[in-house]
């Protein structure tokens, strides 16, 4: 659980990790404003950061990789495979091992070499399922709402006895994707022009809540 916070009112306890928020503001309170990126790199750091293939999206493939091998070492310790906790865990294991394995396009972005016939559908010219047009332009976001919402929310508050699921301490690392989503497609929808698309740098969370959550259970069972 967080510790708490010394402010000069008093001390506040919160019930959920804020490295989300020290992040979104450390991105946008410092590295927005960072000077030189286009003398060094061609781009600002932030529009560097947030690129696609980019290092947030790296980070990003190497976090979920690593989730897929905590959750599955964490099944195969479970003594009950059927068992509900134990199921969601291998569920875990292997969207974690999807979402990685579309994150670099199945290895295209390293190898160049992929399936013609899907990377002439997709949206990126890539060969990855989720920015195939049905899926990209129609369920992309929705899934991304949904999910995290669950994940945020839904899932610790109403299965408490589920504790496959993150716990509401990782909360914000899920709630605050849902958010910039659904505020994007709002924007999208409505009179104004779409706000900016900084996916990546709220898509960091996602992957990283699911780490951490990983990552903490893995070092409980390492000690039991």
């Amino acid at each position: 659980m967080s510790k708490d916070i010394k402010t000069p009112f008093g001390r506040i306890t919160p019930d959920v990790s804020l490295f989300p928020i020290y992040y979104l503001v450390f991105i946008y309170g410092f590295v927005y404003i960072f000077p030189y990126g286009k003398n060094l790199i061609g781009v600002s750091w932030f529009d560097w950061l947030r690129s696609e293939d980019g290092p947030l999206e790296w980070l990003q493939f190497f976090e979920y990789l690593s989730s897929s091998f905590l959750a599955f070492f964490i099944y195969l310790r479970r003594k009950k495979k059927k068992e509900i906790n134990s199921l969601i865990w291998l569920l875990i294991a292997l969207l974690s091992l999807v979402i990685a394995g579309e994150e670099i396009s199945w290895g295209e972005r390293l190898t160049g070499i992929g399936i013609t016939t899907i990377s002439d559908l997709n949206v990126q010219g890539e060969t990855n399922l989720h920015n195939l047009p049905f899926f990209h332009n129609y369920l992309l976001d929705p899934v991304f709402e949904i999910s995290c919402i669950f994940l945020g929310w839904f899932g610790w508050r109403k299965f408490k006895n589920i504790n496959a699921l993150p716990s509401r301490e990782m909360s914000l690392y899920f709630l605050f994707v849902a958010l910039f989503y659904f505020y994007f497609d709002i924007s999208w929808a409505s009179t104004t022009e779409q706000i900016r698309n900084d996916q990546e740098i709220f898509e960091f969370l996602l992957s990283s809540g699911i780490f951490l959550h990983c990552f903490k259970n893995f070092r409980t069972k390492n000690k039991t």
